[in-house]
């Protein structure tokens, strides 16, 4: 249970650390929409910590010993004669770059500390199903999990971004507040679009590898098919209210905009459903931490 709560964790913090800042950079926002200084360098911080965790972790689970009693050669091998060791390195590597730039604020280191946030959340590839495939198979499957996680990145990030924009007092905000927020939240739904698309493609992808048509019959009593299921269950609630906030909630946004009403219906109806959006995100996380854990059906 400890590796599945630091693989949790982890996901969290470096899909957070790439989508949100990332989310800052496309379509329309205020000032409010990205992380500040103190914010990145404090995900940053934690997911450097977690790194460490997670490695013990998986050295103690290949040496069959407990986390407590892992040495520092067997930390050694990993992490220097490993592909994942190598991932890990790439990653810290990653991380430290982003805590230096936490603070530089210009457009162009912007784009710089979501490059290095996108390259440590892709490392997260080489610790799971995605890195043990073969020849062209196996570099499909890569591919596709990268693809996968910096999507789904993408996706929690802008939930984090607009959760606490529309978790702002209503009666504190000004008519340029509410239009911003309306240009935010127009923009991640069309963006929004590319992401599910992505996490739909790879999904179907990393599924037909690990899993293929024979294990679906396994649903009934394989451990891996039956998270998965789950998983893929709580994606389509997650999809439904997506589409929710994009062709109603937003439209009634703009609606009490136009009238130049205060659109306190419609803020609280958003937050509502953007919690409930990001609480189905964390448990499909950490879904995916368990999967991690797993052998799927295409390995047995």
């Amino acid at each position: 249970m400890l590796a599945i709560a630091i693989r949790f964790a982890l996901y969290a913090h470096l899909m957070v650390l790439f989508g949100w800042p990332l989310f800052a950079l496309y379509g329309k926002r205020d000032k409010a929409s990205g992380p500040s200084g103190s914010q990145l360098l404090s995900l940053t911080l934690v997911a450097a910590l977690l790194s460490v965790a997670g490695m013990l972790a998986m050295t103690a689970t290949m040496s069959g010993v407990a986390i407590t009693n892992v040495d520092r050669d067997s930390i050694a091998a990993m992490v220097f004669e490993t592909p994942m060791g190598v991932a890990w390195l790439v990653r810290m590597v990653a991380l430290a770059t982003i805590a230096a730039l936490a603070f530089v604020r210009s457009p162009v280191v912007g784009v710089a500390k979501v490059a290095f946030a996108a390259a440590a959340l892709a490392s997260l590839a080489w610790t799971g199903h995605g890195a043990a495939g073969e020849a062209t198979k196996g570099m499909v499957q890569l591919v596709a999990d990268i693809v996968h996680l910096l999507a789904a990145g993408a996706w929690i990030g802008a939930l984090v971004a607009l959760g606490l924009m529309v978790a702002r007092n209503a009666s504190r905000l000004t008519s340029a507040n509410f239009i911003s927020m309306h240009h935010a939240l127009d923009g991640f739904s069309n963006a929004g679009t590319v992401f599910v698309a992505l996490l739909i493609i790879t999904g179907s992808i990393n599924t037909w590898i690990l899993v293929g048509p024979e294990g679906i019959g396994l649903l009934g009593g394989d451990p891996y098919v039956q998270l998965l299921a789950i998983k893929l269950a709580l994606f389509t609630v997650m999809l439904g209210l997506a589409a929710m906030n994009r062709f109603r909630l937003t439209p009634a946004l703009s609606r009490d905009l136009v009238a130049g009403a205060v659109p306190s219906g419609a803020l609280r109806a958003l937050r509502r459903s953007i919690a409930i959006e990001a609480g189905l995100a964390a448990s499909v996380l950490a879904i995916v931490a368990w999967l991690g854990t797993l052998v799927p059906p295409a390995s047995l």
